[in-house]
């Protein structure tokens, strides 16, 4: 995982153990004893929470006769919607076998077929369950329609309360439905979706977990995470309109954001309840195997930006096959750069001028807040900073406390946007105020945090998680710069519960209508909990990797791990859970930090 380290041999890949073998001595080479443990811990836990997930799929016989007896106040009919095309016939029967051990039973499957002549199977294989199970309908297409025109066929067939979508090739756990049917009961969701495993011969072999979000918007409009297995309420789907061929390669990205956009309550289950099959020519094995879904999946958001008035434009991003979303930055608004220092010219020096050097955004300006510094050569800075008129010097004689100071620079500055940096910040992305701003300058999100990076090419912050580690934790710490992250979250934009000040834009009235930052919290969360109050207001919190910037991570400072620093962060800490105590239960949580990773989980890596 070090940069620039070589890939493994060919050799070593033949062989699993070999192979981590392999990457073992690498990594104690290039990242030491401390960082390999570190890994080794993760791993462990990674591959017993996945052995353990695994079981999921097949019920026990006392679990299937709970389920099979259970009465819900709504047991509505689940609408299975299946498009058929030239499928192979062990793929069709496991998937038909899956459906029929359903502990839930009010269903039916809706299948269309479009296959050939040459897979006159498919249709004989559905008549053999047909015959036997009257809740399967079948329908032989005069001819192969797309995978769009052949989805509206087989909802053309569905009366249900609901419809569930699912791919031919795939499976759903034996307990899907009762699942699915429990949590419509407890939330009342008219769009609900499941977390999802891939596999190749057997659910039980299942290579990875892909364990999501709750609805994220800046993280949909990225990439299609929702995607299987996703149940919409038929009143809902009646006025979102059926699949659109125009987007054919990424009918399920457009489906899922029209269905997004008109869906009042949307719930995510946080259950691996779809296993995805990876064999050759599947999406699931290699993008590259259907390279039209990329551009297609850009259009599709490009479409749900027009729809909903959002300026913008959908690019292809660098992380295959996701996108990335660049908002119209209006009216050149002013982005006052508030910068608490003591001291440490050096540190400052270094952040001030990579701002002045590097940044493309020209209509900020720079309020340093002196606190307390004692050396000449601090003051001798400050005279020089002064000639510059876009940076001004305030002093906060008091004792230092980050969100006091911050709270009184405010009363200074006359931005639109607050962007509240760290003296230990070196900016080395050119477009950091833009990728920041086009954010926060939407009325839906009050504040913007970006990547940052150890001096090494490591990350720092990738986002926060809540109630990770017994409080707040740094997503994704250490690994590589070029690392795109779990499901591409260190590559495309995302919605986080939190992200560090060390970096932040906030937008200036959303600062203030939460009162700025909560005084009693002098050093550690401040950022924490201006985060969670501005979304207590419902405001979101956008997370954009694009940009990055080096921190020299306390510097200033120091750590806060011995003595009066140590317990000092521990009263804060407590402080945090007692004013928001939801994000460190099992439910709801962190909405945006998936349960299945475990509370002492720090990376997106499953």
């Amino acid at each position: 995982m070090d940069k620039g380290s070589k890939p493994v041999p060919e050799w070593a890949n033949k062989n699993q153990l070999i192979k981590l073998g392999y990457k073992t001595v690498r990594m104690l080479k290039n990242e030491g004893l401390k960082q390999t443990v570190f890994a080794a811990k993760y791993v462990t836990r990674r591959y017993f929470k996945l052995k353990e997930l695994k079981k999921e799929f097949y019920l026990t016989p006392d679990k299937r006769a709970a389920q099979e007896s259970a009465v819900f106040p709504l047991m509505p009919k689940i609408s299975l919607i299946v498009p058929l095309y030239n499928t192979p016939d062990r793929f069709l029967r496991e998937l038909l076998d899956a459906i029929e051990a359903q502990s839930y039973k009010n269903w039916q499957l809706c299948l269309a077929d479009g296959s050939d002549e040459a897979h006159e199977d498919v249709g004989r294989t559905v008549a053999e369950y047909a015959v036997k199970d009257s809740r399967i309908l079948y329908k032989k297409l005069a001819q192969n329609m797309g995978i769009s025109g052949n989805t509206n066929a087989a909802l053309e067939l569905a009366d249900g309360d609901y419809v569930a979508l699912v791919d031919h090739d795939d499976l759903i756990a034996e307990g899907a439905l009762y699942e699915v049917v429990e949590a419509l009961n407890k939330t009342g969701a008219d769009f609900l979706y499941t977390d999802e495993a891939t596999f190749v011969n057997k659910p039980s072999d299942s290579r990875s977990m892909h364990f999501k979000p709750c609805f994220s918007p800046d993280y949909l409009r990225g990439c299609n995470y929702i995607c299987h297995l996703s149940v919409i309420r038929r009143s809902l789907l009646e006025k979102v309109g059926n699949y659109n061929s125009e987007f054919d390669g990424a009918q399920d990205f457009d489906f899922t954001l029209r269905v997004s956009e008109c869906a009042q309550k949307i719930y995510h289950l946080a259950r691996p309840l779809y296993y995805w099959r990876i064999h050759a020519g599947s999406t699931a094995s290699d993008i590259s195997a259907k390279p039209e879904a990329w551009d297609a999946g850009r259009r599709a958001v490009q479409a749900h930006l027009d729809r909903i008035g959002l300026p913008g434009k959908a690019e292809l991003s660098k992380a295959i096959p996701m996108v990335r979303v660049v908002y119209e930055i209006q009216n050149n608004p002013l982005v006052s750069i508030i910068i608490p220092s003591c001291d440490h010219s050096d540190i400052l020096r270094r952040c001030i001028e990579s701002i002045e050097r590097l940044s493309t955004y020209s209509n900020y300006e720079i309020l340093v807040c002196e606190n307390n510094s004692k050396q000449p050569q601090t003051f001798s800075y400050y005279e020089e900073l002064e000639k510059d008129p876009r940076v001004r010097i305030v002093k906060w004689p008091r004792e230092f406390n980050y969100s006091a100071i911050n709270n009184f620079a405010r009363g200074f500055v006359k931005g639109e946007h607050l962007l509240f940096l760290n003296n230990d910040i070196e900016v080395i992305t050119p477009q950091w105020i833009e990728e920041m701003l086009m954010f926060t300058q939407r009325q839906d999100v009050g504040a913007c945090g970006i990547k940052l990076l150890y001096p090494n090419d490591t990350v720092q912050h990738g986002g926060i998680a809540m109630g990770v580690c017994g409080s707040a934790a740094n997503i994704c710490p250490l690994f590589p710069r070029e690392h795109e992250g779990y499901m591409s979250r260190l590559a495309i934009a995302s919605n986080m519960s939190a992200c560090t000040a060390a970096c932040l834009m906030v937008r200036a009235d959303a600062f203030d209508a939460v009162g700025g930052f909560d005084e009693t919290l002098a050093v550690s969360f401040n950022d924490v909990d201006l985060c969670l109050k501005l979304r207590d207001k419902g405001y979101l919190i956008v997370f954009n990797p694009v940009a990055e910037c080096y921190h020299h991570e306390s510097r200033s400072r120091g750590y806060d791990r011995h003595g009066e620093k140590k317990a000092r962060m521990e009263r804060e800490k407590e402080i945090l859970r007692s004013k928001w105590p939801a994000y460190y239960e099992e439910e709801p949580g962190d909405p945006y930090y998936n349960r299945n990773f475990g509370k002492n989980s720090i990376s997106y890596d499953a």
